[in-house]
């Protein structure tokens, strides 16, 4: 079963936290990991557990469970990538922090008041913010899933819009997935009830179209998920397929090509070949990296 490691970062620590979100690491002074087994816990997180990081809160010197009707003005969900490592490159600019983890982040909330969480996290989180930030360890997920529970209800989506997402193992981890998709297809979407797809140029109602990353999720970066430049419309009548599995592609100037991948059956073929000549719709140079990306990693 997943693990909870919840740690603390306080207010002047804004710029590191921003940066350890965009790297997809999260580090620590060896100096705060030296005291009573805080080395072992980091060391214990496998992949897929799971890493809350709780941001400017209130004064930690009070007594135990005093932050359960608390506020953190900001919590992050994250998933562990990669065990403990060892690594002094540079990325924060005001220390190493050199034992590390990587990150993938699943979901960020403003104002979460104590209740959403639950005491138990909570006061995790207290006494994570009297240790220098280092983590504190707990079974389970059960405040993950209860915050998730407590978060407003995502709009259904069409499909399978975790379809990429390679390290989320658990239900609740696709929950929260799928909210960072709700919010990306309402800033694609609006409320219209009907769109075009990118790739054919259908004109369809919009419970057949996807939000799609045109760089996969999975591959990356925080910044890079969260771009619209990097989210077109792709129908689900083919299109989000094809361009997903790299069996058409989109060229320097813009256009539909075909992969050799695509001769597997006649049928997906000729399928793929519909869409060869055509102008994908909002090409630029904004998108340009994005489409590059996937040209050279998933349709050759």
């Amino acid at each position: 079963m997943p693990k909870t490691a919840y740690v603390y970062v306080p207010s002047p620590s804004h710029e590191n936290l921003e940066i350890g979100l965009n790297q997809g690491l999260w580090g620590w002074r060896g100096s705060a990991l030296d005291r009573a087994g805080a080395r072992q816990t980091v060391q214990s997180l496998t992949e897929g557990d799971f890493l809350v990081l709780g941001h400017r809160g209130p004064n930690s010197r009070v007594a135990p469970s005093a932050w359960a009707n608390a506020t953190l003005q900001r919590v992050i969900v994250t998933q562990v990538s990669r065990p403990y490592f060892t690594d002094s490159a540079p990325v924060w600019p005001d220390d190493d922090y050199p034992e590390r983890i990587g990150i993938d982040v699943l979901e960020e909330e403003p104002d979460v008041h104590g209740t959403a969480l639950g005491a138990d996290a909570m006061e995790a989180l207290r006494l994570s913010a009297n240790k220098q930030g280092a983590a504190v360890l707990q079974p389970g997920i059960a405040a993950i899933a209860q915050l998730a529970d407590a978060l407003s209800p995502t709009p259904d989506l069409p499909g399978d819009e975790t379809v990429d997402h390679q390290g989320a193992d658990s239900a609740v981890a696709q929950v929260l997935v799928r909210r960072e998709q709700a919010k990306l297809r309402k800033n694609l979407l609006g409320s219209a009830t009907e769109a075009a797809c990118a790739l054919c140029g259908r004109v369809l109602p919009t419970r057949f179209i996807r939000a799609a990353h045109i760089k996969r999720r999975s591959a990356a970066s925080r910044q890079e998920r969260l771009m619209m430049a990097n989210i077109m419309p792709a129908c689900l009548i083919g299109c989000d397929e094809l361009f997903e599995h790299g069996y058409v592609y989109v060229t320097d100037n813009g256009t539909i090509a075909i992969s050799p991948k695509s001769d597997i059956t006649p049928d997906l073929a000729a399928a793929a070949k519909a869409l060869a000549g055509r102008t994908v719709a909002d090409h630029g140079s904004h998108r340009a990296p994005f489409y590059t990306w996937h040209r050279t990693h998933v349709a050759n």
